[in-house]
């Protein structure tokens, strides 16, 4: 019964993935794997190689797990996340064994290789005009040379290449550093195993194991903003690999000099190597993205309209576009449809209609004050008068309304104001728009103006 399961596991797992989003899956519960099934107590055990993973997948996500397997095994009646020295040795065990042959081969000697992507290299990184500082630098980064700049920071927008870069630097520094220990984690779990070796007493196991990377890469740097202990252990981190001579490489969704929140002696760390930005990608990337990915489907034809529509609606991030190809050309290979323009128009509406650029909090700021004849330095004014006052709320509200911001971020904009101000921003309006049909014009034409 054990085995009947263990056939199961990569269904449940694919549907934790569509429920939980990609980058909560990936985060935790994509090194899980299936260990066993009792069917005597109907109990799943499961595996990862952290016993700090463990817990928290056991805390925060062990509920979802039971329900998630109950929907392809009715019979379970509890789901269980082991980890450490067990999963450790088994995790040994199975590197041991034969790979199978879709997968590429890496280097015994370095064991970090073993959670990366191989597709995520320098070769399958398109260079342009808008990313080429960017990916220039990050092959420095990787070479065996010591790069003139120490660390590097990339930025963009979602979906622009920057993890696809972290896994190149991380692949080719391993190539060019065989016994090199490299750490490349997402900020948000800094923070979380941070927090947990705090609270479980463990901070010199955790500071000796940062300390000890000769290539450090965090992703997201944008989730520690305004976790104030966070942010001062990193500092410290940093300064002990900067002294030591090690690499560390950081993304962020914008410059440190936007990073609102973050402490100062960390931006000036952050900002002391290189700072590349990431454009966002021109049409002549676009496509050829799309090339590189149909010249490595030679049985797949996809007509240059198809092509043509793919660059003219998904501008927005490098993420997007391919999510729609890949759309597509699964359709087209589930139901044996012919790929062309009127298939595109037909499966992609919906992918055009969210992939349209996204509202900015000062565009709101702009498009607020522009309706109400002020200027836009009173967003962040102290005034309280009414005529200051009430569009500064309306603006509060339709930042949450239209952006993903939070509450605390949204309150970084409007002057440092709290979150607890802009929660009351919001209700006040939500409510006022019921009571008072000028202001609900009011805000409907704002909202008019911006999406047009």
């Amino acid at each position: 019964m054990s085995g009947d399961a263990a056939a199961l596991w990569p269904r449940v797992a694919e549907g934790l993935r569509r429920d939980l989003g990609a980058r909560t899956f990936d985060h935790w519960l994509k090194p899980v794997r299936f260990a066993d099934y009792c069917s005597l107590s109907g109990v799943v055990t499961l595996e990862t190689a952290s016993r700090f993973s463990a817990n928290w997948i056991n805390e925060r996500f062990g509920d979802r797990l039971e329900l998630a397997w109950r929907q392809h095994l009715p019979d379970v009646r509890g789901v269980t996340v082991r980890g450490g020295a067990a999963s450790a040795e088994r995790a040994t065990a199975l590197s041991a064994q034969p790979l199978p042959a879709f997968e590429v081969p890496r280097p015994a000697a370095n064991p970090a290789l073993l959670g990366f992507d191989p597709r995520l290299s320098f070769e399958r990184f398109v260079v342009a005009r808008s990313n080429i500082l960017a990916a220039n630098a990050a092959r420095r980064m990787a070479m065996v040379e010591a790069p003139q700049f120490n660390p590097l920071y990339l930025c963009s927008g979602t979906g622009q290449g920057k993890t696809h870069l972290l896994q190149a630097i991380a692949q080719d520094y391993a190539a060019a550093h065989p016994t090199a220990n490299i750490i490349l984690m997402s900020a948000e779990k800094f923070m979380l195993e941070f927090v947990g070796a705090m609270r479980g007493g463990d901070m010199m196991a955790f500071k000796a194991r940062l300390r000890a990377a000769d290539l450090l890469l965090l992703d997201d740097l944008q989730f520690v903003i305004g976790k104030n202990s966070t942010q001062e252990e990193l500092l410290h981190t940093i300064d002990d690999l900067m002294t030591a001579g090690k690499r560390l490489v950081v993304t962020a969704d914008r410059p440190p000099a936007m990073l609102d929140g973050v402490e100062a002696r960390l931006l000036s760390r952050l900002s002391g190597g290189l700072v590349a930005d990431i454009e966002a990608p021109e049409d002549d990337l676009r496509e050829r993205i799309i090339r590189q990915r149909l010249a490595a489907m030679p049985m797949v034809e996809v007509p240059d309209n198809v092509v043509a529509y793919l660059v003219k609606h998904f501008t927005r991030n490098i993420r997007e576009l391919e999510g729609a190809l890949n759309k597509l050309l699964a359709y087209a290979a589930l139901t044996g449809t012919t790929v062309d323009l009127a298939l595109a128009e037909d499966r992609l509406a919906e992918n055009v209609r969210s992939a349209r650029p996204r509202i900015t909090i000062d565009e709101i700021q702009r498009a607020v004050c522009a309706h109400y004849r002020l200027d836009k330095s009173e967003m962040a004014s102290k005034r309280r008068v009414r005529a200051v006052a009430r569009p500064r709320q309306v603006a509060m509200y339709l930042a949450k309304e239209l952006t993903p911001r939070s509450y605390p971020e949204i309150g970084r904009r409007f002057g440092g104001r709290d979150h607890s101000t802009v929660i009351h921003a919001v209700r006040t309006v939500e409510a006022l728009r019921v009571a008072d049909s000028e202001l609900d014009a009011e805000i409907a034409a704002i909202r008019r103006s911006l999406n047009s």
